[in-house]
């Protein structure tokens, strides 16, 4: 299975194909068996082209939502930079909650420091 995002859609467009091709085989068995006189074998020949396609279908789509569960959890992965990404936004969080809490230890240390009188104050009290 390719790894880039060209390859990725171009083999979802095959997909899409085969989920086409399965509806049209499950309705040419629909349509035999809405006859008068079906004909069993054209039953079967639709029938089995119908689960060939959709077991393929199933098994594609399994990889590609198996590679969508990888990259979203942020494990590491050939050509995805999801993970650095979310990295780096950890990180971002990280800063802003260390300048938050550095914030309010210097606002407790200004409270809880002994304050030194003002100038005012001193000139008022040598009056």
């Amino acid at each position: 299975m390719g790894s880039g995002p060209v390859e990725r859609i171009q083999q979802l467009d095959i997909i899409e194909r085969e989920i086409a091709t399965a509806i049209h085989s499950a309705g040419l068995a629909l349509q035999e068996l809405a006859k008068e006189k079906p004909q069993a074998k054209q039953i079967e020949t639709h029938t089995t082209t119908f689960m060939k396609t959709l077991m393929e279908v199933e098994k594609k789509m399994t990889n590609h939502i198996n590679y969508l569960t990888q990259v979203s959890t942020g494990q590491p992965h050939e050509g995805s930079s999801y993970a650095a990404s979310k990295d780096l936004t950890l990180a971002y969080h990280r800063i802003d909650h260390i300048k938050s809490r550095l914030a309010t230890l210097e606002r407790f240390h200004h409270e809880l420091s002994p304050q030194k009188p003002h100038a005012k104050t001193l000139q008022m009290s040598d009056s």
